[in-house]
């Protein structure tokens, strides 16, 4: 289904800017964005071609997009379309992120509609929706319209994003954005401009703001060997995060091989051990590893204490116990950071 996309601006020479997203593709008629779903049609406004059409969806352990510290132990209703504004050599999505791009703007999935999307969460008591697979700001009218309606009846709204959402797209979505998980890619514009097709500074742009509009944030770097894994790197990388806030989760993520990385080896465990101590060496509260089974550092513990508030083990880090009581530290009674209930 083809909707007005709103999140844009016609300009005087005719042509029309996308506000969605920082890559601001500026598109005449018949030019799609970058994304591939976002485009201006004969009558000179732009459109989302993939409103209601949901490419993949499934029912998760919210876990598992990685959040930690947001409603653990719940399910969440995840959804996403074809179509997206980088092109990652090691997307492992990327039979649907790029699929328009490479095959002349055409869409598929199955007709979701926001009213559905909700009514499904009610009848099965899911708290929460995740908007990903692809990136969610892509389908921007399609996200804000199923989050608008989720928050009117009390559930949760989740973006797993690139960190390349526009400020005026950020704002917009605010008021019904719960939390984010930001793919922290690396540190380097480097890797963004050769591997993504993007910048590193409006990513970083996009968490300082978020964080700044109370949005509850939660970081995943995916460390791939020899282009992002450097200890001077990753160092520069959780400073960073420090610097806004200790408080907030880092998910250091194993990479394999994929799309256009085959060659590339799986990260050695070492490497990830070894950014796990150099996040909790500049300190940083709440540091995981994931996609590798390691209960003790997928496990949360109390920054003043050091007990095991909340224990998780498994691949992608599954609940296992919480012994938070009201959200603090049973033993010392801290406060942990995040978002409980």
């Amino acid at each position: 289904m083809e909707v007005l996309a709103w999140m844009s601006e016609k300009r005087s020479d005719g042509k029309v800017l996308c506000k969605a997203c920082n890559q601001r593709c500026v598109l005449d008629i018949n030019e799609l964005g970058k994304c591939g779903i976002r485009k201006v049609k004969e009558d000179g406004n732009l459109y989302l071609t993939t409103y209601g059409l949901a490419t993949a969806y499934n029912v998760d352990p919210i876990e598992k997009k990685p959040l930690f510290h947001f409603l653990p132990s719940t399910s969440i209703f995840s959804i996403g379309t074809v179509g997206c504004n980088f092109s990652c050599k090691f997307c492992q999505n990327w039979e649907i992120s790029q699929y328009p791009q490479t095959h002349k703007g055409e869409v598929f999935g199955k007709t979701l509609m926001p009213e559905t999307i909700v009514n499904i969460c009610k009848t099965y008591n899911i708290p929460s929706i995740a908007y990903t697979y692809n990136e969610p700001v892509v389908f921007f009218e399609y996200a804000y319209d199923t989050m608008k309606l989720a928050n009117e009846n009390g559930i949760r709204n989740v973006f797993v994003s690139s960190g390349y959402e526009t400020k005026e797209a950020l704002e917009t979505l605010a008021p019904y954005l719960d939390a984010m998980n930001i793919d922290l890619k690396a540190f380097s514009d480097r890797f963004y401009r050769e591997i993504s097709s993007a910048r590193l500074k409006p990513v970083l742009k996009t968490i300082e703001h978020a964080y700044k509009l109370g949005i509850w944030i939660e970081l995943t770097t995916l460390i791939i060997s020899g282009e992002n894994d450097s200890p001077k790197e990753l160092r520069e990388l959780a400073n960073f995060i420090a610097s806004i806030d200790k408080n907030i989760p880092w998910h250091i993520s194993r990479f394999f091989p994929a799309y256009k990385m085959l060659d590339k080896p799986p990260t050695s465990i070492e490497t990830l051990k070894m950014a796990y101590e150099i996040g909790k060496e500049v300190g940083l509260n709440y540091v995981y590893v994931g996609n590798f089974d390691d209960e003790d550092r997928e496990s949360t513990y109390c920054p003043n204490c050091g007990f095991k508030v909340i224990e998780r083990r498994g691949h992608i880090g599954q609940y296992v116990k919480n012994n938070l009581i009201d959200g603090k530290c049973p033993k010392c009674n801290t406060e942990i950071a995040g978002v409980w209930k």
